[in-house]
């Protein structure tokens, strides 16, 4: 693995790493984000943050704004495997940015990256509503990720409310125990179809995917079959995870 750059800025570490393919970016000695610019997948947990996206046709997925950029990985694979109109990112931290943009290729016009605290951001947001949503909020304490926002019932209102009838929720948690006490587990009956929790074997994070419409699991598989054809990585990525429903009371 090679440095490819770094900076410590406001006591802050950051640093970009290569390997292989593989673009990384760390912060703090936290892994925030991996992409594969040659097979347009990353290979880690980001990938669960875009593979629900089969739950909904492609189509269908025309206004994403995702919470938390990181290097921009699930931007950049969104922009790949889907057809968005639009990606929206708001991210806290500035140096985030200006390494997505440099690093992670996030340069596209479909792509709009905001500078801005993520809560007040949705809080003044006064646009259209997005098709799909991706809450990925995560600092970093001695070391370690930690969610940057509490998951309680007013956030998951305020995410609810700026997401479409039939829109799609995509959430990353550190634990499964966090997913099932959070603010949408309450708010499900009321504005969710549907709710599974994916995982990887290979790390702690737990992804409750929401949705405003019935999914199965065997209409995501069909989705991904037909996505991954001439894509060798989506389809070994699709085939690595875990998933379990939740039940909407």
């Amino acid at each position: 693995m090679a440095i490819v750059w770094q900076q410590e800025v406001e006591g802050v570490r950051y640093q970009v790493r290569t390997a292989g393919n593989s673009v990384r970016l760390y912060t703090e000695g936290v892994f925030h984000s991996q992409y594969n610019k040659r097979t347009k997948i990353s290979g880690g947990i980001w990938d669960l943050l875009m593979i629900p996206a089969f739950f909904h046709d492609a189509q269908d997925l025309k206004r994403i704004l995702v919470l938390g950029v990181g290097g921009g990985a699930v931007l950049r694979m969104f922009l790949e495997h889907l057809t968005p109109d639009k990606i929206i990112g708001v991210e806290l931290d500035p140096t985030h940015i200006k390494i997505a943009r440099r690093f992670f290729g996030l340069k596209n016009k479909k792509i709009e990256l905001i500078e801005q605290d993520a809560v007040s951001w949705l809080k003044s947001y006064k646009g259209p509503a997005f098709d799909l949503i991706v809450e990925d909020l995560f600092s970093e304490s001695n070391g370690q990720p930690v969610r940057a926002v509490i998951s309680d019932q007013s956030w998951a209102k305020l995410i609810a409310a700026n997401l479409g009838c039939n829109g799609l929720l995509i959430s990353n948690f550190l634990s499964r125990k966090e997913i099932l006490a959070s603010g949408y587990i309450k708010l499900c009956s009321n504005k969710f179809k549907s709710a599974w929790i994916f995982s990887n074997d290979r790390y702690e994070n737990q992804i409750a995917v929401f949705s405003g419409k019935e999914t199965s699991i065997n209409e995501l598989d069909r989705s991904l079959k037909q996505a991954s054809t001439n894509n060798s990585a989506l389809r070994k990525s699709s085939q690595n995870f875990s998933s379990s429903s939740i039940k909407i009371n």
